[in-house]
């Protein structure tokens, strides 16, 4: 559980609700990471464009980066 409460969709910019929008059909559900750097808007594209060029990318197959996401939060205690 988080300490701060995410930004809710109601209280989102426009940009903000559009990200929500993309993760929601992607993911079924509004990520609480992405809630959580809703906060700043400019952290929060820097995110957003992270993400988006890494499941862009090509160079490594999705199943290693997916095996590559799991030991990174295994090693850091992550529940995500």
């Amino acid at each position: 559980m988080a300490r701060i409460s995410g930004v809710p969709e109601s209280k989102a910019s426009l940009l903000t609700r559009i990200v929500y929008r993309l993760c929601q059909r992607r993911f079924g559900r509004v990520v609480e990471p992405l809630t959580m750097v809703a906060h700043h808007p400019r952290i929060a594209k820097g995110y957003v464009a992270f993400e988006f060029a890494r499941d862009k990318s090509r160079r490594v197959e999705d199943r290693l980066k997916a095996l590559a996401e799991i030991k990174v939060a295994t090693m850091l205690g992550c529940p995500f």
